[in-house]
């Protein structure tokens, strides 16, 4: 038998009635909450200054090998890499310092300032690297860029507070293709416009772009987040609940007023955001936090891993590509993520339970490192020894191996837009949400701080001493990645949002 609901008037049915008559699914549907239109305007002012940020940081990654290579640190080539990742580590360091401090200055000042003043300072910073000319001032300018770039928890947490559980589904989507977005036009840039004096003589020509080979593609990544931060200037909405709340107040007089000339009546009190402690206590916020770290630690590494490995020679177990091949490569790795967020996120978010697809997305990437010595197998069954060429059948496997590969990585990187939509339906109360994407973002910087050093200095590592025929850092990749999958099915156990 089935019993009366006590809250509502449906009926209670017998074993011999249907479990859904009329009147229960009439129930059903108007149960069933009508989808929040979603704040376009908001949304597109919000995308807008979330570009600036993959363009500034990829856009160097096709050229940074070269660069370190340019300021003569070492002679040896392959212990670039180690140059190469303590570069990309003071980012890291630099925006963990100061990523929890943004978060919870927005709490007080309002999220429109700290986004707007990251964007004009990671500008600034970009355009410092492009003018260095050695280890100290790339440094520097990695560690204020790394500064600056402290507000992403605050971005995720407009975006937070812009939707909610019934647009949530078309509005993630379109923001989580910003950054593969990104990810394809920095490239690109990077790859394209370095050394620009002897690539395009008749258009950059200029002897100060032949003292500065990197000046152009950073003074375009800066020109791109200037035209962000006087977009976001104009567009861009105060979102914070308190300062929202301040506005709405002041309209609801105006209205009441000016209509029946009635009192307001007082509004409830603003909750308070729980303590770090506090949010760490809940078991979901610290699965959150903790696999959070695996995830940024696996894909930071794999990030810098690739490049390094496509940088370094094929005989060395690399790919020996060019700066513009290796901005093709990670422009494709950009267009795969668009296509997945473009075409797919939006009906796997309405499909599929949040918490369970996050596990799938962290159990494919043992699967990105195990697959790369494959490529080097390739290249060098492939290779002219004479010309030092590879054949067109092997191109043509390398390339396509290559968008395999780069194919599950963006898969398994869909765990970052997961990830927020997780915070947001697991955060205590919505005064929380801020410290809540501060705390995750914080463990996420905190594996990226390291990751590259440890990853670039185990992969130079591991060919110079031949461990495992120069493939140690890929065993010991895989087994780290298999450690971060199990991490994150404690997500499941305690999330509101797995479906039982």
């Amino acid at each position: 038998m089935v019993s009366a609901n006590p809250a509502n008037d449906t009926p209670a049915y017998d074993e011999s009635c249907p479990l859904l008559g009329e009147a229960g699914i009439e129930s059903q549907k108007a149960e069933k909450p009508k989808p929040t239109p979603l704040p376009k305007g908001q949304l597109a002012a919000l995308c807008t200054v979330r570009i600036v940020d993959p363009i500034a940081f990829t856009q160097l990654f096709p050229y940074v090998n070269e660069f370190m290579n340019d300021l003569h640190l070492t002679d040896d080539p392959s212990k670039i890499g180690f140059y190469s990742g303590l570069v990309e580590s003071t980012f890291a360091i630099s925006q963990l310092c100061s990523i929890y401090q943004w978060a919870k200055i927005s709490d007080v000042i309002g999220r429109r300032p700290v986004v707007l003043f990251g964007i004009l300072g990671l500008a600034t910073t970009t355009l410092m690297f492009g003018l260095s000319k050695s280890l100290t001032s790339v440094l520097v300018a990695r560690c204020l860029g790394g500064l600056f770039s402290g507000n992403v928890a605050v971005i995720h947490s407009v975006l937070g507070e812009i939707t909610d559980a019934t647009n949530q589904a078309v509005a993630f989507p379109i923001y989580g293709l910003i950054w593969p977005l990104g990810s394809i036009i920095g490239p690109l840039i990077g790859g394209s416009f370095s050394h620009p004096a002897s690539k395009y003589p008749k258009l950059f020509g200029y002897e100060f772009l032949r003292n500065y080979p990197y000046f152009l593609p950073c003074f375009i990544a800066a020109a791109i987040a200037i035209v962000g931060v006087l977009l976001g200037y104009i567009f861009l909405e105060e979102t914070l609940p308190s300062k929202r709340k301040q506005k709405n107040e002041k309209d609801a007089i105006l209205r009441s007023y000016g209509t029946t000339g009635t009192d307001v009546p007082s509004s409830p009190p603003l909750e308070k955001p729980l303590s770090v402690g506090d949010l760490l206590s809940k078991p979901i916020i610290s699965a959150l936090a903790s696999s959070g770290f695996a995830l940024s630690f696996i894909a930071t590494s794999f990030d810098v891993v690739f490049v390094l490995f496509c940088y370094s020679p094929i005989q060395a177990g690399g790919l020996a590509f060019s700066a513009s091949q290796i901005g093709y490569s990670l422009a494709t790795a950009g267009a795969i993520a668009a296509a997945i967020q473009l075409f797919i996120m939006s009906y796997l978010l309405r499909t599929f339970d949040c918490a369970k697809m996050y596990n799938f997305c962290m159990s494919l990437w043992p699967y990105t490192f195990a697959l790369l010595p494959i490529l080097n197998f390739i290249a060098r069954r492939g290779l002219d020894e004479t010309t030092g060429n590879l054949n067109t059948t092997a191109v043509a496997l390398l390339w396509l191996g290559i968008a395999i590969v780069l194919g599950i990585s963006k898969i398994g990187a869909l765990a970052y837009s997961l990830s927020m939509i997780l915070i947001k339906e697991n955060a205590p109360n919505a005064a929380s949400l801020g410290q809540t994407n501060g705390i995750v973002q914080f463990t996420m910087c905190l594996a990226r701080s390291f990751a590259p050093f440890l990853v670039s200095s185990l992969f130079a590592l591991s060919i110079d001493n031949d461990l495992l025929g120069g493939y140690l850092w890929v065993v010991l990749m895989v087994t780290l990645s298999l450690l971060g999958t199990t991490v994150s099915h404690k997500i499941s156990e305690h999330s509101r949002t797995t479906l039982n």
